[in-house]
Parts: structure tokens; C-alpha cells; sequence
């Protein structure tokens, strides 16, 4: 047994065969519970990294391993049947994970009181905000009860205000459902804000840069000096990188 939820070894991950290099030996371990936040410049390969922990892609070299089996994904874009209401969307991934009929909607509501939507289950998807949309697919992946959540940008096309009670939002169920999170974000705020650890990938080809251990001032406001100071050291250690690559 390990208290390892995600365990990636030597990861390469090369297009084409003999085409450009992309990742290069990853080697991560995610522990059980563990939110964690992958930080890069654009291009430096933190989506394919997702993809292939997802099991959508197949790397090149290395392994990657899920002890607790398959694991949800949370795109940019919510995804939801606009013909199906909040709850229906919900109430679609439980009959895909198997649940019977009967305690279907009754969970999907459980979900979706979750995260703050129980009073919008009966309304479309072209009827809710972009920060509504977020939160069904949310609590539409958080249906499929895998204990590892891979979250690909879920935030970075929402106003600064909606991302922010977002960011309370996602925090709350975290704590309450402990599942195990990985957030891909090109914004170092959003990651020391969220994120217990933060991963940097370097420029392409993708290499763990440097790592920040943030828990203990995830405890502290955003504003405070202590996290004030690793925003400042990452952005700078980035910068770096995107010189580095240019």
C-alpha cells in the first residue's frame, strides 16, 4: 500500500515518434489528499502532463500510476448537455459511474448543495453564469467519485471577482471531500492561493523546474507578506524559464 495517489516515474512524452520533445523524466509523486498546482509558461507541456495522468494520452517513456484507479478531469470549458438542466448533468455522470435510478437525483442535489447550486438544479446550462457552468461541472466530476480530480485551467476564462469565490468554493469541497487535486494554472497567484504545493515545468521540453512546499502559507491571506514573497519567487524563477526559452 502507498499514500501515494499519483506516482509518475521518468515521464517523456515525445509527438510523432521523432517529433519535438515534451516532457522530459517527470518524476512526481502526488500524496493522498494532497492539492497540488502545476505552474509553467504556455507551450512547457502542464496539459499534456494532465492528459497523460488522466490516461487520454500515452507517454513516450515512463510510467504513471494511479493506485486508486481512474481519475476525474475538469476541463476549461464546462462541457454541459445545454439541453439537460444543472441536476440532469449531474444526475448523467452517476447512471455512467453505475448508480441506480432511484438515489440518482437525490444525489446529483447532494452534489450540486455542494458547491452552492442546489437552487439552480432545474435551470439549463444557457440559464447560469460561467462561474454556475464551473461549479455543475464540478460537482459533475466530483459524481464520479475517484479519489484523484485533475483540474486542466478550470478558472482562466472567468472574470477576476468569479474566479476568486471560486477559488473559497473549490477550497471548501476540497476540504470537505479531501479528494486528491491536481491544478494546471498559468496564474502563480491562483496556485500559491489554492495550491498546498506548487510545481514549476520549465520551458519546453517540460522538466520539474523547482517545487514550493505552500501549505503552511496557504493558512495565511494571499495579501500577507509570506505569501506575497514565494508569489514574487516563483513569478520570478518563470520569468526565468520564458527568458530561457525565447
Amino acid at each position: 500500500m502507498t499514500d501515494d495517489a499519483i506516482i509518475i516515474t521518468n515521464l517523456t512524452k515525445r509527438y510523432g515518434g521523432a517529433g519535438p520533445l515534451v516532457l522530459d523524466g517527470i518524476d512526481l509523486c502526488v500524496g493522498s489528499g494532497e492539492f497540488v498546482c502545476l505552474v509553467g509558461a504556455s507551450g512547457c507541456g502542464k496539459s499534456t502532463l494532465l492528459a497523460i495522468t488522466a490516461g487520454l494520452e500515452s507517454p513516450s517513456a515512463g510510467t504513471v500510476s494511479v493506485p486508486s484507479g481512474r481519475s476525474a478531469v475538469m476541463f476549461q470549458e464546462s462541457a454541459l448537455f445545454p439541453w439537460l438542466s444543472a441536476l440532469d448533468n449531474v444526475a448523467l455522470a452517476l447512471r455512467l459511474a453505475g448508480m441506480p435510478r432511484r438515489p440518482r437525483a437525490a444525489r446529483a442535489l447532494e452534489l450540486l448543495d455542494l458547491v452552492n447550486l442546489a437552487d439552480a438544479a432545474r435551470k439549463r446550462p444557457h440559464e447560469l453564469s460561467g462561474g454556475m457552468r464551473q461549479r455543475v461541472a464540478l460537482a459533475r466530476a466530483l459524481a464520479q467519485d475517484r479519489g484523484v480530480l485533475l483540474m486542466d485551467e478550470p478558472f482562466a476564462a472567468l472574470d477576476a471577482i468569479t474566479r476568486d469565490l471560486l477559488h473559497d468554493e473549490l477550497e471548501r469541497v476540497w476540504r470537505e471531500t479531501r479528494r486528491t487535486i491536481v491544478f494546471v494554472t498559468h496564474n502563480v497567484q491562483e496556485a500559491v492561493r489554492l495550491g498546498q504545493r506548487v510545481v514549476l515545468l520549465s520551458s519546453r521540453p517540460g522538466r520539474i523546474a523547482a517545487t514550493w512546499d505552500v501549505a503552511n502559507e496557504r493558512a495565511a491571506a494571499v495579501s500577507t507578506s509570506a505569501s506575497g514573497g514565494i508569489t514574487a519567487a516563483i513569478t520570478d524563477r518563470l520569468r526565468k524559464e520564458i527568458r530561457r526559452a525565447a
